[in-house]
């Protein structure tokens, strides 16, 4: 029991730390550390949005490499996982948890990307873009994955 005090009082320490944590640093920290594809695609489509508006925040105080490096980041998180996605093995068709949450989420990061960019002077706009569009080709290897072409179906069909 002696020894259970003294550690306790040092985590009651560490306490109000993690409370006054900013919240999408830790949202950020549980998606980093998370293994399964799956639950590290839900993580991240809780997250998009509030990066889009931290990018804004930044935009808002002058910070545009800031704000785009924000947007980079995100970029980047999605491209991990979207891959770690495929190279699991799951089929979406059959099992979509994962996929469908972070494709539901990119459509509407997008759309928030776009309103965001709007915002800029023309001449910092195609730096944006390319994030957006690479988000939207994310967004289509999911819905790829989530709803196969099935062209060896169509064959049987107009072949019989």
């Amino acid at each position: 029991m002696g020894k259970i005090a003294p550690a306790m009082l040092l985590l009651l320490s560490f306490f109000p730390l993690l409370i006054a944590q900013d919240p999408l640093t830790v949202a950020l920290g549980q998606y980093q550390h998370e293994a399964d594809p799956v639950r590290k695609a839900r993580d991240l489509a809780k997250l998009g949005g509030d990066q889009v508006e931290l990018a804004k925040k930044q935009l808002k105080s002058g910070d545009e490499v800031g704000s785009l490096y924000t947007l980079e980041m995100y970029r980047d998180e999605v491209r991990e996982t979207v891959a770690g996605l495929k190279a699991s093995g799951i089929d979406a068709e059959k099992r979509p948890a994962g996929f469908k949450e972070l494709q539901i989420s990119l459509r509407e990061t997008v759309r928030r990307v776009d309103d965001l960019i709007f915002t800029l002077p023309v001449d910092k706009r195609p730096f944006f873009r390319e994030v957006r569009t690479d988000l939207v080709t994310a967004q289509n290897d999911l819905i790829d994955a989530l709803f196969p072409t099935s062209s060896g179906q169509k064959q049987k069909k107009q072949n019989p």
